[in-house]
């Protein structure tokens, strides 16, 4: 028992802190710079959309705004079987190739119709949601200066006007994500992109399987496959904002979770040494699906292993769960640092339950919230 609680804990600690730490050691040892110039190729921005009358003319009018020739920008929106004004707001927007879908069939299929009729050499998705800087664009493309790389991902930046305490905690889990995609980029690949802003080469798009929930990882994926880098442009920005609506980021991070169980169905190749980025998928994404597990094993090894150290670890984690129970009861106790930690950590956690549930029974979404 003691053994299974080092080897529970050792994981969960490789998990959040070790993987960063051997990614830094890999950055020091040989860095891989991305060689950046500014290069002006035919751009297509793809947007695939359902329901969006609220949000698209803010989206529009923020495409308007960006600082790329017009003359070689394309933008094609792709509405997926909308039963709102989307279609209407698309068909009376100037500059805008719309591609309309009158059934739903889900959002890969809607960014395949989307691609087909794009005709950019260079593919920078997005979402309706989030506005992006003039600039994003520019910043994407310059990396594909570069021969080796392939996909390009922006920096999504979380923006919170009332700054909770609950919201700090899920802050300071996306700027660990954002650390690792720098360190995986800098070393080589990330094994992910931004949904809100990517780029990728046209020539290696690959089509998506329908339903197919996470296309920001299926196509880097497969891009890596194909030999070119997937790397990370910080100075590429999107803006989102988090969720105060109590449930409303577990929803997301479920769905996310989810999708990452998927592709592993999906395509089964991404757990075999086909996959070039296999240690880095397994360090980033599965360990995390597997960290519920290890939680509860170590709660278990602790309380049956002899010894005042053992008894003490096993305090501490009935201390800590019960902490995030409190958080959750009583929401103004997250001003506190150790309650808002617990609580954050325990509903990431609890999301990966729940994404594995969902996996089994077949529920999935296809579309973000």
């Amino acid at each position: 028992m003691k053994l299974l609680f080092w080897a529970c804990t050792g994981l969960i600690a490789y998990t959040y802190f070790g993987y960063a730490i051997w990614l830094r050691l890999q950055v020091s040892l040989k860095r891989r710079p991305i060689l950046q110039r500014p290069i002006l190729p035919t751009v297509s921005i793809v947007i695939a959309v359902r329901n969006e009358e609220a949000t698209l003319p803010a989206k529009l009018q923020n495409l308007r705004l960006l600082n790329y020739p017009q003359s070689l920008l394309q933008i094609v929106i792709a509405s997926d079987g909308s039963t709102d004004r989307t279609v209407d707001i698309l068909k009376c927007a100037a500059s805008i190739l719309p591609i309309v879908l009158n059934q739903s069939h889900g959002k890969s299929c809607a960014l395949n119709e989307a691609v087909e009729h794009a005709t950019g050499d260079i593919l920078v998705f997005q979402d309706a949601r989030q506005s992006i800087n003039p600039d994003a664009v520019s910043e994407l493309v310059s990396c594909f200066a570069d021969p080796e790389v392939g996909a390009v991902s922006g920096e999504l930046i979380l923006e919170n006007d009332l700054l909770a305490s609950s919201s700090n905690s899920l802050g300071v889990y996306w700027k660990i994500e954002k650390i690792l995609r720098k360190l995986e980029s800098a070393s080589g690949s990330v094994v992910g992109v931004t949904g809100a802003l990517y780029a990728m080469r046209h020539e290696l798009y690959t089509i998506i399987p329908d339903d197919t929930i996470l296309d920001d990882v299926f196509l880097p994926m497969h891009v890596a496959r194909m030999g070119k880098r997937v790397v990370f442009q910080p100075t590429a920005i999107a803006r989102d904002r988090l969720f105060e609506e109590d449930g409303k980021e577990f929803s997301r991070k479920v769905r996310t979770l989810t999708g990452n169980y998927q592709l592993l169905r999906l395509e089964p190749w991404l757990l075999s040494w086909k996959n070039p980025l296999l240690f880095r998928l397994i360090s980033h994404k599965i360990l995390r699906l597997l960290v519920p597990l290890l939680l509860i094993l170590a709660l278990i090894a602790s309380a049956m292993s002899a010894g005042t150290f053992y008894r003490a670890a096993f305090y501490l984690q009935i201390l800590f769960y019960m902490s995030a129970a409190l958080g959750r009861v009583i929401p103004s106790t997250r001003k506190f640092i150790l309650v808002a930690i617990a609580n954050t950590f325990v509903m990431l956690n609890a999301a990966a339950v729940l994404a594995f549930y969902n996996f089994i029974v077949g529920k999935n979404s296809v579309w973000a919230m």
